[in-house]
């Protein structure tokens, strides 16, 4: 199910995470070559993207929302 970047944070081994408008979050990495997603490198490449609809595989298997950022 797609769903809008609301907004972003970084992990605990600091890798950009998006946060869904469903309330889950996901790993948007940009790791070349598997991975390519040079906009989240820079601030304004990840405000661009807000509003961007991602497929949410934990809204697909039902699962509760993610813990907020602290």
């Amino acid at each position: 199910m797609e769903q809008a970047i609301v907004g972003f944070h970084l992990d605990e081994e600091q890798h950009w995470v998006a946060e869904l408008a469903c309330g889950h979050n996901q790993h948007v990495r940009h790791n070349p070559p598997w991975t390519n997603r040079p906009w989240v490198i820079t601030e304004a490449g990840r405000t661009a993207t807000l509003g961007r609809l991602l497929n949410c595989r934990k809204c697909d298997e039902g699962a509760p929302r993610d813990m907020p950022a602290v």
